[in-house]
């Protein structure tokens, strides 16, 4: 699986290590991924998700996954984001 943030899209920045001396060296700076397991009050059940830390803290601010990813505009989700946020809205109709 990618080091990428499965709601938000998040993925690592490059950077330089760089030594007293001045030395530069190629780096990555990875997010703080972690399996987070979402329930969701539509959809009547538990989704597993790859999230980063930052992205758990903004839903549970939202108040909840699904009103998270309801209020979020589609051009910020990934494209998993944009397929549950899709069934969320076919069984609120």
């Amino acid at each position: 699986m990618s080091k990428q943030c499965q709601l938000t899209g998040k993925k690592f920045l490059t950077g330089n290590n760089v030594s007293h001396a001045k030395n530069r060296t190629k780096r990555r700076f990875l997010p703080n991924l972690q399996k987070i397991s979402f329930s969701s009050e539509k959809l009547g059940k538990s989704i597993q998700l790859k999230v980063a830390a930052s992205t758990v803290r903004t839903v549970e601010k939202k108040g909840g996954l699904d009103e998270y990813l309801l209020k979020t505009s589609n051009i910020k989700l990934s494209s998993e984001a944009i397929k549950i946020k899709k069934q969320i809205l076919s069984v609120s109709k």
